[in-house]
């Protein structure tokens, strides 16, 4: 990347994230501004979602959370409780970036427009009303208090609120739907393009190449999930001990603070009950000068924090409680100044100590009748020291259950807002900033590895350089050394390629120095290399154009063959030049000796494959140069093997050899005519020939007189009838 790409990269960048944050402010501002107007209007509707909603369909995930997010963090400011609200506002902005990023959010889908409405109205309506009531601590009391259809109405008001609200959150979430919808369709194409904040920290990549990015697959879990299912699990271990902890902090706390108010009224109860008057009160009740005043005390004392449940003075003896005041109570009735009443069974373990007058420890019970109470008995003492009776104090603590639920509620509705909002800034920072580059790099070298063609290779190489990752940490180090990478590789490949090339051409140059060099010896063939080498490439086009031994033919094996047909005759160095240059029939002898050609040849080129073992391209010049005169009905030689067993390669060559030397002059024959030659490969075809070669030489018979007249055979058309040319290319 250049340095002025690399400015207006960052230039972009800026831009971008100036266009997330204001997208951010301006949902938040329209969330705000939204249920201001309606709240002062009176109106029975919310409308606090348009703003993140129509953040999430134009910019994203992220824009949208944020401005959620934003808001309920301002609003708590104000009113505290706003903030455990959040996790609703956060999951509607989630629901709008999905639906929107699946195209559902169309007017040319209702159903799915529909579909949208109704998950807004149940997170809405349906969350947001459960929410408030268990922060508020909404619960049912026992049965056991005869309270069953007390109960049974709180229910049947729970279910008709919840209807209600459902009723009227599906007005609010359709009219916000329909500002969302209006917006979006107002806005140009071009803007909601540039207000799309896709976060990349590269160039961008088109619809194609995004989707194949997408696409890559792991073997096994991809660093996406790894990260994902560490954070989520981190978040989730971190959440759960700082809510236990922050619990069991409150529980504590709360408690300690229960334990100190019935301390304090017990205290306060001991102080306002004479000591001395305690048999005056029991023996007169309320006739007994002071008791009423006393009473009153006591009753406003109880009455002075609802918490407080029952306070009553007793003088505990052997025979049971001795009743000094008893405050009347809705739940049970009150005891006359007196009576001798059985210690309640939760002080049972400490009776001996209460009467003995000894100060003992706040009690806690949980018992059916009376629920959670805590208890504490406070000595009263008279004015000897003795302890003359005791003040009792119970404070329930069905409240500390309540607080406890609210405590854990509010907890819990913070933590999944602050989970979800963690969980979408983390899977963008590890989408954008890791998976995406990573795969990217990997995608486009991976069709690096699997090309040959130099074009191929700098368009690989031009798409690395294109991808411009810039996330700043490690992830840019490695995209800089596989650009670095890839370059200097293409760079050596061209460089191997051309030397490859030179070496290929000058191989193939010495081929047909060799070559010229044994067919110098002999007087007879001029440029017979060279012609058999053009036929076997015309003969081997026209058979992949027919579809004739498709898995054999390929390209290599017809550039092999094309190049190493000049060596078929290479044997011919070790044959006597009397032989070779004898004007006139060979004898039987003679023509024995001159077969040998075919065995030297091969001794030859084995020597070369000795030196270059894994050469694809000696091992068919030892075909062509061994078997380029077996028959096709296994009538040839050296081998007389037949049919397909003969190597394809010489079975082309066959055609080739035979024909041109048919059309060619020698000094002990005249040319055939191009007619006749191809005749007689005609009548050779399925026994001197394979009828498929023969086939295809025949049917690119344009291309083959091209070639002979290019050489100067077919400047004569007669020939000597008697004459017969043998696979030695000798008149017999």
């Amino acid at each position: 990347m250049t340095n002025e790409q690399l400015r207006e990269y960052k230039t972009q960048r800026r831009r971008n994230t100036l266009i997330m944050f204001g997208l951010i402010f301006a949902g938040f501002l329209i969330n705000y501004l939204l249920f201001t107007l309606v709240s002062s209007l009176g109106l029975p509707l919310y409308l606090d979602n348009v703003g993140s909603a129509l953040a999430a369909v134009l910019g994203g995930y992220m824009p949208g959370i944020l401005a959620g997010f934003m808001t309920n963090i301002v609003n708590s400011l104000t009113e505290p409780t706003s903030i455990y609200y959040g996790i609703i506002t956060v999951l509607i902005a989630a629901v709008s970036a999905f639906f929107e990023s699946r195209g559902w959010l169309s007017l040319k889908k209702p159903h799915m427009v529909i579909s949208y409405i109704l998950i807004l109205t149940l997170l809405g309506g349906g969350l947001g009303t459960l929410l408030p009531w268990l922060l508020d601590g909404l619960s049912f009391e026992s049965e056991s208090f005869g309270s069953a259809l007390r109960n049974a109405g709180i229910r049947n008001q729970m279910a008709s609120q919840l209807f209600g609200n459902l009723i009227m959150d599906f007005l609010d979430k359709s009219l916000t739907t329909a500002l969302v919808l209006i917006v979006k369709a107002l806005i140009p194409k071009n803007v909601k393009k540039i207000l799309r904040f896709d976060g990349m920290l590269q160039a961008p990549l088109d619809k194609e190449t995004s989707a194949e990015v997408k696409a890559v697959r792991c073997r096994a879990l991809s660093v996406r999930t790894k990260i994902m299912t560490l954070i989520i699990t981190a978040l989730v271990l971190i959440g759960t001990a700082a809510t236990t902890i922050s619990f069991i902090l409150f529980s504590n706390v709360t408690v300690e603070q229960q334990k100190k108010l019935v301390n304090g009224v017990a205290n306060v109860a001991a102080s306002i009950v004479d000591g001395d008057r305690i048999d005056e009160f029991i023996s007169q009740g309320r006739a007994a000068p002071g008791y009423a005043e006393t009473e009153k005390r006591l009753y406003d004392l109880r009455g002075s924090d609802e918490d407080i449940r029952f306070i009553f003075v007793y003088r505990i003896e052997p025979d049971g409680c001795h009743v000094v005041f008893d405050l009347d109570d809705p739940l049970i009735p009150a005891d006359k100044p007196g009576d001798i009443v059985n210690l309640d069974t939760y002080a049972k373990p400490y009776e001996f100590a209460l009467i003995g007058g000894e100060k003992i420890e706040p009690i806690v019970s949980d018992e059916d009748k009376f629920g959670w109470l805590l208890t504490v008995y406070n000595p009263i003492y008279d004015s000897s020291g003795k302890t003359a009776a005791y003040a009792v104090a119970e404070v329930s603590m069905n409240e500390i259950g309540d607080h406890q639920r609210n405590f854990i509620t509010g907890m819990t509705a913070l933590y999944l807002l602050f989970f979800v909002v963690i969980f979408a800034i983390v899977l963008w920072v590890v989408e954008h900033h890791i998976v995406t580059p990573t795969n990217s790099m990997s995608m486009v070298v991976s069709k690096f590895a699997f090309t040959n063609d130099d074009e191929q290779l700098n368009e690989c190489v031009d798409k690395v350089k294109a991808l411009g990752i810039r996330t700043g940490d490690e992830i840019e180090n490695l995209y800089n050394a596989v650009v670095k990478m890839v370059s200097t590789s293409v760079a050596q490949l061209e460089d191997i390629r051309h030397k490859s090339e030179t070496i290929t051409k000058m191989q193939n140059a010495l081929i047909l120095v060799l070559a010229d060099i044994v067919e110098s010896r002999d007087k007879n063939t001029g440029d017979h290399v060279r012609k058999t080498a053009a036929y076997t490439r015309i003969i081997m086009k026209k058979m992949k154009e027919k579809g004739f031994y498709p898995d054999q033919l390929t390209d290599k094996f017809i550039e092999s063959v094309g190049n190493i047909a000049p060596m078929h005759d290479i044997g011919k160095i070790k044959v006597s030049d009397m032989i070779l240059n004898k004007p006139g029939r060979l004898t039987d002898e003679e023509f024995v000796i001159m077969q040998t050609h075919t065995t030297f040849g091969r001794d030859i080129i084995q020597e070369v494959i000795q030196l270059v073992p894994e050469s694809d391209y000696m091992n068919e010049a030892l075909n062509v140069s061994y078997y380029h005169h077996e028959k096709w009905n296994g009538k040839g030689y050296p081998e007389g093997i037949k049919g397909e067993d003969i190597p394809l390669s010489a079975r082309i060559m066959a055609v080739a050899d035979v024909f041109d030397a048919l059309v060619s002059k020698r000094s002990y024959k005249e040319p055939f005519s191009f007619e006749q030659a191809c005749d007689i490969i005609r009548e050779g075809a399925g026994s001197h020939f394979d009828p498929l070669v023969a086939e295809a030489f025949l049917d690119a018979e344009d291309e083959a007189r091209k070639i002979a007249e290019s050489f100067g055979d077919l400047t004569v058309t007669a020939y000597v009838e008697d004459t017969h040319v043998d696979d030695s290319g000798k008149a017999r």
